[in-house]
């Protein structure tokens, strides 16, 4: 696909400086004549003042509206308003595919706008400006206020959407956290290269990536919402390649950890047949009330109660404060009876080990583990007691509250960490993070039954023709790198052939770190891991379809990727949002043949 326009950002000269000179960390922020926050070692930071556990019961989760077509201004167009920096819109490519995908199934229109407000992360802090998306009540004439998480966008299968998010940010970072440009990411939708967020396609009114075409004050998404393989499975493609639990979050490069540190991220369900949102059609799991996410961030404040994060430094801050939807120590009500909750780290570079429990954190309450990255697996996993997640990893839980009327149960985070690096041990009882305050019954018409969702399977003759590719994640002078190179978003690293199928190996020699690896547009299966030369067998929560693929210290996995029905420019990255901001990311291009 066509590079756009002249009308753009240069190229960042951060990565030619990092290669000679550390001093040269802040010159990104020095372009772009944001003010720079003094630099603080991971040890110098202050731990954040204390807080009363259990007072702020969690909002409500607002959903994001659709709107008509007549509702925009200008209207949503094939190619971009403004291809050169001419008009209202960012300089994005051509939507792909889009007259033969709405002509077959329609398309539904949204609005998102990224905007500062204020949120008040606990009852004993102070309201803050945050950044966040949120969403446009056309029917009010009004204009949502952000929030943490932003609003909930509900999908489902066979429905394509437009998504036009504005840019509503304030020139500057008034409190030197992040970057006033946005390009945002629905992880791990299958969707075209210019709806995909893609880190060098960041824009604003007066800006744009190096590989945008022109500034704009906003960028139509084209979400297909259809199953990978459409091509081949017609008319939606291959049910097996479904996602459920899906999260948006901004992916502007260098920025990714800070922007979305201050709250531009939120959740997107996606819904079909067999995953049907509804307990009396397909697998009948809770739905309606009874699905709810549950995302987990791990945020430092200052001695008000203000955020810090220091974007600068390659290790970045480590959160010592647990934030769930939004609020520290917040409670819960549930009915007694099931529920399906759908746990996202949402990062930066915090993992988590999360239990049921008690209020002594030992008589632990257990669940069925049905999904991992938004995909349902084969099989439930029942009578789970634990599940742990890595930054950008999701698990679904089915968690039955039936008999504990009256009761207060806790969710416990039993995952010590004390680097921004990799987690550390086991702690018991944990740190409780929610408390579940168990009602009355409620009819329950849900099931978690013994047959999930089907793999796609994988044939010998894939395999064979498959070309194999290696990626070493490991650091080189001060920074993260791949194959010891620092991230270049102008130029691929990997050119694939549209059709094809691949074997990745993803490599982490050691070192004292942990790595979430995240590949976009395609998920895969994982066929072998190894520790050092010794093949382990992959634990039964991995052996479904994956996004995020976490390499443990001297590790490799060996996993299969098909590469479908877009062509375009993608990225692969460590989801620890400070490593990739710190250059640990490449970008591959799908090529059409």
């Amino acid at each position: 696909m066509k590079n756009l326009g002249n009308q753009r950002e240069p190229p960042p000269s951060r990565r030619a400086f990092l290669r000679y000179s550390a001093a040269a960390l802040a010159s990104p922020w020095l372009l772009r004549g944001l003010p720079v926050q003094a630099a603080s070692g991971p040890g110098k930071v202050a731990p954040s003042p204390p807080t009363t556990p259990w007072l702020d019961e969690l909002p409500p989760l607002r959903r994001l509206l659709p709107l008509n077509l007549d509702d925009f201004d200008p209207a949503p167009t094939l190619d971009a308003n403004n291809h050169g920096g001419r008009g209202p819109e960012a300089g994005r490519n051509r939507h792909q595919r889009y007259e033969a995908i709405t002509a077959q199934f329609g398309i539904s229109y949204y609005e998102m706008h990224a905007r500062q407000g204020l949120w008040q992360f606990h009852s004993e802090y102070p309201p803050q400006p945050i950044w966040g998306y949120c969403t446009r009540d056309a029917r009010r004439g009004l204009i949502e206020p952000p929030s943490i998480p932003g609003p909930l966008f509900i999908a489902r299968y066979g429905k394509p959407a437009m998504c036009r998010i504005y840019n509503d940010l304030p020139a500057t970072a008034s409190d030197g956290i992040g970057t006033p440009e946005i390009s945002t990411h629905l992880h791990n939708l299958h969707s075209p290269s210019e709806s995909d967020g893609f880190p060098g396609d960041y824009y604003s009114a007066g800006k744009s990536g190096p590989t945008l075409g022109g500034p704009g004050s906003f960028k139509d998404h084209f979400y297909p919402n259809l199953y990978a393989g459409y091509g081949q499975y017609p008319p939606l493609g291959d049910p097996r390649e479904a996602l459920g639990t899906l999260w948006y979050h901004d992916h502007c490069l260098d920025f990714t950890a800070p922007n979305t540190y201050k709250g531009l991220f939120g959740l997107y369900l996606l819904y079909d047949d067999l995953d049907s949102g509804d307990e009396s059609t397909g697998l009948r799991l809770p739905s309606g009330d009874y699905d709810y996410p549950l995302t987990f961030i791990d945020r430092r404040f200052d001695a008000s109660g203000r955020l810090v994060f220091d974007q600068f430094n390659p290790e970045g801050t480590l959160g010592d404060k647990v934030v769930v939807n939004g609020k520290i120590e917040p409670y819960l009500r549930v009915k007694a009876r099931k529920y399906r909750f759908r746990l996202l780290d949402a990062g930066p570079p915090r993992f988590y080990s999360f239990v049921i429990a008690d209020a002594g954190g030992r008589q632990l309450l257990p669940f069925d583990l049905i999904a991992n990255d938004g995909n349902l697996l084969p099989k439930p996993l029942r009578q789970q007691t634990s599940v742990s997640i890595a930054t950008a990893e999701r698990a679904d839980i089915v968690v039955d509250f039936k008999g504990f009327e009256g009761r207060e149960l806790y969710l416990f985070n039993r995952l010590r960490q004390t680097s921004t690096r990799l987690p550390d041990d086991l702690e018991i009882p944990g740190t409780p993070v929610l408390k579940f305050i168990v009602g009355a019954s409620a009819p329950d018409f849900s099931q978690v039954p013994d047959t999930l969702r089907e793999l796609p399977p994988i044939s010998a003759a894939e395999l064979k023709r498959a070309k194999v590719r290696r990626w070493v994640f490991a650091r080189k002078g001060g920074m993260w790198t791949i194959n010891d190179q620092l991230v270049d978003v102008t130029q691929p690293r990997a050119i694939i052939p549209q059709g094809s199928g691949e074997i990745w190996e993803l490599v982490n020699p050691g070192g004292g770190w942990q790595h979430p690896i995240h590949i976009h547009f395609e998920e895969g299966q994982i066929l072998e891991k190894r520790l050092g030369n010794k093949v382990v067998p992959i634990p039964p929560r991995q052996q479904g379809r994956k996004d995020v693929y976490l390499l443990e210290e001297n590790t490799t996995l060996r996993l299969f990727m098909r590469f479908r029905d877009f062509d375009g420019k993608y990225v692969m990255h460590c989801h620890n949002m400070i490593h990739e901001d710190h250059a640990m990311m490449l970008r591959w291009d799908i090529q059409k043949v």
